[in-house]
């Protein structure tokens, strides 16, 4: 039996998952985009399936609120992978797979004789791609990390929070360390496959996920590095060694935006002036003649010498845009505000819950919102959908987390085991079919 899966640019991909914690989200993107992802569980089942929240407050392992979101759309195989029967049913997947995911202890899989070097002898194509905290050599390699200590130590956390530095640093919510190693694994294995179309041969990919976290801290660890500064957390904007003026601000209707990013070049501020021309608000605004002069400048403003002094022009017609932003802001309701914005091209965003991101109109016209029939409670769930849109190939989630070992049978089917093999394999313990 076959995989439903036959929609998305990585169509026609397969991949073998076997995460734990940090990496089961880089599968989730993979299948998102159309690639036929096999989740590898132990017999009991992952220990992500036992996280909270469950369904109606009950623990049940599949229920997990949890567990759904992070394995929408993939397959679910169950194996004792300590027993040699469980890793020869491994090596099999893997040597029929375009593509490995694991974020297992480093060492744990060539000690398992399923390392690299074991699996690509079978398929010279393999993409493996490992993810652990701090990669897989090193003074820190078997250092033990949680997300939160990934994000607190690489330095994402000193700069998120709040102007009033008498609050902590804040970590950021949903698993963003976890994450953001498995944003790192999919570009890497995407690169990887677009590579070896070019060469013929797969590769492995180490994915230190603290050093993953500690680019995107953007300038603050240079900053720190070459100039030795230190930036300071600021309310809803980049950290940065000296303040920057606030860009959230309250709309008519007393829901919060973030203004995002002001005018930097002419057609902007002419923009800006047009706009506020429209709402009926230039008596409003004594600097409108400072856009008007943006709006004859070229290019971009050099930012660089605005912040130095030496365009004193350039820095009050940047204010100028900035202060422009903020009355449209306050003169307007907050989704009026933003698709006008968006209507002219700046980049803003309005200040939701999660619940109310799910009803925006913009990400339900998007078809974000996304129901998903569980026919084995008798109902939809609303899911977060696929966060892309790809015109020539589009994709759609059409699959439910899997129950656990719920396609052993018909992966060890496309095999070529035999039933009577499948089910001596069941009843030995080696592999879990429901």
């Amino acid at each position: 039996m076959t995989s439903q899966i036959s929609s998305g640019p990585l169509s026609g991909l397969k991949v073998i998952e076997f995460t734990d914690e940090i990496a089961p989200w880089a599968g989730k993107l993979l299948a998102e985009m159309g690639a036929d992802v096999i989740r590898i569980e132990p017999i009991e089942g992952s220990k992500t399936r036992w996280y909270e929240p469950f369904l109606g407050d009950i623990p049940n392992p599949e229920q997990s609120l949890f567990f759904w979101h992070y394995n929408l759309r993939k397959r679910s195989v169950a194996l004792d992978i300590q027993s040699e029967e469980g890793k020869t049913l491994f090596k099999r997947l893997v040597a029929q797979a375009d593509i490995l995911v694991e974020d297992q202890p480093p060492g744990k899989m060539a000690d398992l004789g399923i390392g690299y070097a074991n699996l690509s002898s079978e398929n010279l194509s393999l993409i493996h791609a490992a993810v652990t905290p701090f990669g897989q050599s090193g003074p820190r390699a078997s250092e033990p990390a949680t997300d939160l200590t990934l994000l607190a130590g690489s330095g994402p956390a000193w700069s998120c929070g709040y102007d009033d530095h008498e609050l902590p640093p804040i970590r950021g919510g949903g698993g963003q360390g976890y994450h953001t190693a498995s944003h790192w694994a999919v570009i890497s294995i995407l690169t990887a496959v677009i590579a070896r179309d070019q060469i013929g041969r797969g590769q492995f990919i180490d994915v230190n996920a603290s050093a993953a976290s500690n680019v995107s801290t953007e300038g603050a660890s240079y900053t720190w590095l070459v100039a030795q500064e230190t930036v300071q957390r600021q309310t809803g904007r980049h950290a940065g060694v000296r303040p920057s003026s606030p860009t959230q601000v309250q709309a008519a209707d007393g829901r919060w935006i973030n203004s995002g990013v002001p005018a930097r070049q002419g057609k902007d501020f002419q923009n800006t002036y047009d706009w506020l021309e429209d709402e009926g608000l230039l008596d409003q605004f004594p600097e409108a003649p400072l856009l008007q002069i943006g709006g004859q400048r070229e290019g971009f403003l050099n930012l660089g010498a605005i912040s130095s002094g030496e365009d004193e022009e350039g820095a009050a017609i940047f204010a100028a845009g900035r202060a422009a932003m903020v009355l449209l802001i306050k003169s307007l309701p907050a989704y009026e505000y933003f698709t006008k914005a968006q209507e002219r091209g700046f980049q803003c965003g309005i200040i939701y819950s999660p619940e109310e991101v799910m009803q925006d109109p913009h990400f339900v016209d998007r078809g974000f919102p996304l129901d998903i029939e569980h026919p084995e409670l008798g109902r939809s769930f609303t899911y977060p959908g696929v966060p892309y849109k790809f015109l020539g190939s589009p994709c759609e989630i059409k699959m439910r987390p899997p129950f656990l070992g719920e396609h052993t049978r018909d992966v060890m089917i496309d095999l070529q085991y035999s039933t009577d093999e499948i089910q001596m394999w069941i009843d030995s313990g080696y592999v879990l079919s429901t």
